[in-house]
């Protein structure tokens, strides 16, 4: 057995057990390379007292991120790892799909789409219709509109 196989059964041996990088760490570690980015690109045209204040507001945000990227890959809590997961999986789905729903609906030339005021329900109806008054179906309210 070589010395890299050693290695990476030892490492494997210590991961067991431990969170390792689940969707949220990857979200961070984007983040985290982000804000080097803009650490970078901040502190290269600043000059002076501006600079050392910008530094260590910077310093304090990339170790703070870097330390929670860690104990989040090494926790051995997995319950409350898994759960922080779901819940950043979950927030990210409903951006991700209201983005796409929006996306189809401007590229649908075919129907108008209204929102109800209330209940912020989307409605669709054929276009070409004139003024109309549409009745949402979760709540009842009534949407005035042109198609």
């Amino acid at each position: 057995m070589g010395f890299f196989e050693r290695m990476r059964n030892g490492l494997i041996r210590f991961m067991y057990g431990r969170n390792g990088m689940d969707q949220l760490n990857r979200a961070l570690l984007w983040g985290y390379l982000a804000v080097l980015l803009l650490r970078m690109l901040t502190l290269g045209v600043l000059r002076g007292p501006a600079y050392r204040a910008w530094s260590v507001v910077w310093e304090i945000v990339t170790w703070a991120l870097i330390v929670l990227i860690f104990f989040r890959m090494f926790s051995k809590n997995l319950y409350k790892r898994r759960e922080e997961n779901q819940k950043w999986v979950n927030a990210w789905w409903k951006v991700k799909s209201r983005w796409s729903g929006a996306r189809a609906r401007h590229a649908d030339k075919d129907h108008k789409y209204f929102t109800c005021s209330r209940c912020k329900t989307i409605c669709r109806v054929p276009v070409g219709k004139g003024k109309i008054v549409i009745t949402c179906p979760k709540c009842g309210a009534q949407i005035r509109g042109r198609t």
